[in-house]
């Protein structure tokens, strides 16, 4: 458990909703919230998302957990794995804790797959498949293809052309692999999400 220095429990921030989800996951409980809740100090979680999935190295599969959090101020994004492939890693367990201020959050994409889209209904939609992006300009893709020009009959060497786009983390669910309501509260985290980087600005 954390402690600050008039001895007060850091782990009060945490909502009860957000330590029942992480709970929920049964993935090193203790371990997520203490570590969660030395990123938060005393701000409050305005908002949260809890996502676990599994990884693959090699031939196993691993658990991988992301706690994303909503404060005043800041993204927090907490990722939690299993040892890694040292010898006697198996006992162990990895957190890491990034704290992005708001006003550095420089996208936030949200993707929604619907089923029948000229009968969209607000109230069900029907999505079949959600991402969120989060880009904050730590880490880009580079998307290469090769340049042409109008000539049909040009065969010259026109190099090569690309597009660089912020994706700091991705996080996809779909009502299959997830559940509708995990589904539902990415869409719920990342609105908030879009509107609080908004009022940042």
């Amino acid at each position: 458990m954390a402690w600050d220095d008039a001895g007060v429990t850091l782990s009060s921030t945490l909502s009860r909703q957000l330590r029942v989800d992480i709970e929920a996951c049964g993935y090193f409980p203790e371990f997520v919230t203490d570590s969660l809740a030395l990123a938060l100090g005393d701000e409050p979680a305005l908002h949260h998302l809890v996502h676990q999935e599994a990884t693959f190295m090699g031939d196993e599969i691993h658990r991988h957990l992301t706690v994303l959090v909503v404060t005043p101020t800041r993204l927090v994004a907490l990722h939690t794995d299993e040892g890694a492939e040292e010898a006697n890693a198996d006992d162990q367990a990895i957190t890491t804790t990034e704290t992005v201020p708001l006003t550095n959050v420089r996208s936030v994409s949200l993707s929604r797959v619907v089923q029948k889209p000229e009968h969209f209904d607000s109230r069900r939609p029907r999505v079949v498949e959600t991402w969120l992006v989060l880009g904050w300009g730590v880490l880009g893709r580079v998307d290469m293809e090769p340049a042409g020009c109008s000539d049909p009959a040009c065969e010259a060497d026109h190099g090569y052309t690309g597009t660089i786009t912020g994706d700091d983390l991705t996080i996809r669910m779909s009502p299959a692999a997830d559940g509708a309501e995990n589904v539902d509260r990415l869409i719920r985290f990342a609105s908030v999400l879009q509107q609080a980087v908004g009022r940042a600005r």
